[in-house]
């Protein structure tokens, strides 16, 4: 609740309008009831003429407050998009880069049903139910008759809209979960077209999309079953508890104990007290949809993104690792297990070792994407994961094994979509030996990329993220297999970047298999199984692994 606390100002003028726009609703029945019981008596057309210019101008104040109460909570609609937009975007990526990390939530859209339950129907009859209570209060002052009748009426609405909660909550909550579900399968399928294209996958994926959807579909038709015979149920009692209202009235009538105008309005007033029931019921959805969102985006709203008061100053580059462990999917099966060792800034280490060994995960805590279980990641004596990502970020590079590239030019992506300083792309490009094959692109550095823009080879898109990984004053530099997708010319371009790195005194850290890179590397860091085989000079380690390599057969 402390985040809707922000929109109290919101919510209070729109409680204030609520109550004069339902005190205004009272104009119709009472104008009616002035109409038979005074004018058409007194058969006086001066009073209709006052009565009704009386009328016109309340009615024409309700268009007034109803358009500002509309306005008031669209404004709210955006705000949530202002006020989340980039906390839930932040956190979904910070939640995306965790090695246990939990289901995609969809943030935006999230924030989007939020926008939208603003601006509709459900919450305008949140505001008017109190009122409902109101207007049943208000036919007893005719009779005591009509305001049991109204009670009851409300309490059987208000039984039908506790029991769609009852019944259909969880329901649509399971669907929606399923569909987003579905919707994710398909958003993969879509990222890995070559794949079913070419390995004639797309039979298969669409009948396990199916096997997924079905739920979604039996469900939306249960629920909207239920849902459709609780709507039909309300519509059909408010339709009876009018003509009960009526047939009461006209009896009271009968009897002398109304006048017709005061029957006329007691069920105009009736109708206003059950409408918004009615209107809850007919957008249950929204409400429960809303509702789940809000819970989906109450964790990503407590979760801490503020940077830390204090900033540390520019790191040097120094590097340590204490007795880090790593969790896997079970406790037992840790991805890695008191791996330790010291780099003094400037020192280069390349990470060797079998496929699930560990390198990418560690390489993942070194630069901080990962927090280790225990044990701590240090870059200048600062956990590196604790650090304020913005602040640290420009004196790290990184390039992950699967490089991608974002909508946008080159120059943008090398520049990490900040702004764009010509001169430091340039010197990043040529520092990754990118530079010509840039050129060589359809419009150079302003070649658009993604979106189905110019399409680029891996190697390209590698030295492009190598690149970004040298953009900007980095002193501390992971690379995960940058050759991985490389040919000759563009292994040797790496080795004089390495090369180049350890001559600047540029810590840098070096995943690879390769042994061509090796030669340019101080010290070496062997992980088998997750663990720390041996860490030590390249040439002493190289010395010990290659027979112990041979013995095993690799």
């Amino acid at each position: 609740m402390d985040f809707f606390r922000q929109f109290r100002t919101h919510f209070l003028y729109a409680g204030i309008f609520s109550f004069v726009i339902n005190l205004i609703l009272l104009v119709p029945p009472l104008y009616m009831i002035q109409v038979f019981d005074r004018v058409l008596v007194s058969r006086s057309q001066e009073t209709l003429l006052m009565l009704t210019l009386a009328a016109v101008g309340t009615l024409v104040m309700l268009f007034l407050l109803d358009s500002l109460r509309s306005a008031l909570l669209l404004s709210a609609g955006g705000m949530i998009d202002r006020l989340l937009g980039e906390r839930v975007i932040s956190a979904l990526i910070q939640n995306a880069g965790k090695v246990n990390r939990a289901e995609s939530v969809h943030g935006l859209r999230d924030v989007s049903l939020l926008r939208n339950f603003l601006g509709g129907a459900s919450i305008i009859a949140l505001f008017d139910l109190p009122w409902g209570i109101f207007f049943v209060l208000f036919t007893f002052f005719f009779h005591t008759l009509l305001g049991v009748i109204a009670l009851l009426s409300v309490a059987a609405l208000f039984a039908l809209t506790w029991s769609n909660e009852k019944l259909n909550r969880a329901d649509l909550e399971k669907v929606q979960i399923d569909g987003r579900r579905a919707g994710q399968f398909i958003d993969q399928g879509l990222r890995n077209a070559d794949v079913l294209n070419a390995l004639g996958m797309r039979r298969g994926f669409v009948r396990r999309w199916e096997r997924m959807n079905s739920p979604v579909l039996e469900g939306q038709e249960e629920t909207g079953q239920r849902m459709g015979r609780i709507n039909s149920l309300s519509k059909a009692l408010r339709q009876l508890v009018q003509v009960i209202m009526m047939a009461a009235g006209a009896w009271l009538v009968i009897a002398d104990n109304m006048t017709s105008g005061v029957m006329l309005a007691a069920t105009i007033i009736l109708g206003r007290a059950l409408a918004p029931f009615e209107s809850l019921l007919a957008n249950w959805n929204n409400l429960v949809g809303a509702r789940a969102a809000y819970a989906r985006l109450k964790p990503h709203l407590e979760q801490k993104l503020l940077p830390p008061e204090v900033r540390l100053p520019a790191p040097e580059g120094r590097v340590s690792v204490e007795r880090v462990t790593l969790a896997g999917a079970t406790a037992d099966r840790p991805i890695i297990r008191g791996v330790a060792f010291e780099l003094a800034a400037g020192d280069s280490l390349a990470i060797i070792g079998p496929s699930a060994s560990g390198k990418s995960s560690l390489a993942r805590l070194i630069i901080g994407i990962w927090t280790p279980t225990t044990g701590a990641v240090r870059l200048d004596g600062a956990e590196i994961a604790k650090l304020d990502r913005d602040h640290i970020g420009p004196y790290l590079g990184y390039l992950p094994q699967d490089v991608e590239l974002f909508p946008g030019t080159v120059a943008e992506n090398i520049a990490r979509l900040g702004e764009l300083d010509s001169d430091a792309v340039v010197k990043a490009a040529q520092y990754a030996q990118a530079h010509d094959l840039i050129l060589r692109l359809p419009q150079g550095y302003e070649t658009p990329i993604g979106g189905g823009s110019n399409t680029l080879s891996g190697g390209q898109m590698q030295r492009i993220g190598l690149a970004r990984a040298l953009y900007g004053q980095p002193k501390l530099v992971v690379l995960d297999e940058p050759n991985a997708n490389l040919d000759a010319e563009g292994e040797a371009s790496l080795q004089q970047v390495v090369r180049r790195l350890r001559q600047e005194k540029i810590t840098l850290v070096l995943v690879t298999h390769r042994p061509s890179l090796l030669d340019h590397i101080e010290k070496v860091l062997v992980m088998r199984e997750g663990a720390q085989e041996a860490f030590g000079p390249r040439e002493e380690i190289l010395a010990k692994v290659l027979p112990m390599r041979q013995a095993r057969g690799n």
